[in-house]
């Protein structure tokens, strides 16, 4: 006959030791003590960066449990904002730094950067615009590199830098490091970055205008798409010998990349990315009319600070 076993309660099971505590030095059994509740708190994102978590998170209020007493920019990362895509943060609707800290109950909004909203009064947590737009492209984005050149922006590229290295560059060389990868921005000393949506070049190169309002800023065929330098007008006679011979005779207008030595002329490459720029201005327009549209509905309207 097949014997039957009876089910018990885990804690049943359990050494005795581990039920009641283990043997003082008198012999008695002390109880062990209860387990302590994590703290925890409320967050909600807005805007762009909902696109940064998971869905079920996005686009409405969640609670986070955490450890100890934690910086809030350590918790928004660890939910996978990185601390660059973040211009303000709201606790129990005050304005607070990154290096506040929670201790549990708090509500927390966070923000991406505002466009139109006057937030002067509260702590902004971007850094200051650089004064010259520089850009340094990880080593995923070199056809991204070459049509920002292409625009008149100095974009450095490398293939050979690890992330540390491109951040210690962004940071030394006061560039706005370009990557699509989110773990980089985690990086704590990074201060000026943005991360790629796109994965086509010819959009990317349209979000990053759009992202930072760099249409007015581009400068087109003034740098060289290989090599960065810049381009210069050349005497035509002087590349009679560095250009083919039928190119020379249908072309009166050259220039010259003097760190490459790259000689540049309006042929039929020339003539597709200029097609590539105005498409980029074409976007450019419709941006600023679809700001200003917004503007003008919001003409008469009380400037008022973001809510939780």
């Amino acid at each position: 006959m097949r014997r039957s076993h009876r089910l018990c309660p885990v804690s049943a099971r359990l050494d005795p030791q581990t039920r009641f505590g283990r043997p003082s030095d008198d012999g008695r059994r002390t109880p062990q003590r209860p387990l302590t509740r994590m703290p925890t708190a409320e967050f909600r994102f807005y805007e762009e960066l909902n696109e940064l978590l998971p869905p079920l998170r996005r686009k409405r209020s969640f609670t986070h449990a955490f450890d100890g007493t934690p910086a809030v920019r350590d918790i928004i990362e660890s939910l996978g904002v990185p601390h660059t895509e973040v211009d303000l943060i709201l606790i129990d609707g005050r304005s607070a730094r990154f290096t506040d800290r929670l201790r549990g109950g708090e509500r927390v909004a966070v923000y991406p950067m505002f466009e139109r909203l006057d937030i002067r009064p509260l702590h902004r947590l971007r850094p200051k615009p650089l004064r010259r737009t520089r850009f340094l492209a990880d080593a995923h984005l070199g056809k991204l590199a070459r049509l920002l050149r292409l625009l008149g922006f100095d974009t450095r590229y490398s293939t050979n830098l690890s992330d540390r290295e491109l951040v210690a560059s962004s940071v030394r060389e006061r560039r706005i490091l370009l990557s699509r990868d989110r773990r980089l921005f985690m990086h704590k000393a990074l201060t000026h970055g943005y991360r790629l949506r796109a994965t086509d070049p010819p959009r990317q190169a349209e979000e990053v205008l759009q992202a930072l309002s760099l249409h007015g800023a581009a400068r087109p065929f003034s740098r060289c798409m290989s090599c960065n330098a810049k381009l210069r007008a050349i005497a035509r006679d002087s590349v009679k010998d560095r250009v083919p011979l039928r190119v020379f005779k249908r072309f009166r207008r050259f220039m010259h990349c003097s760190a490459c030595g790259r000689i540049y002329w309006r042929g039929t490459h020339f003539r597709r990315l200029e097609q590539l720029v105005r498409t980029f201005r074409a976007q450019s327009y419709r941006s600023r009319e679809r700001l200003s549209d917004q503007q003008s509905a919001s003409r008469g309207t009380r400037k008022a600070h973001p809510r939780v």
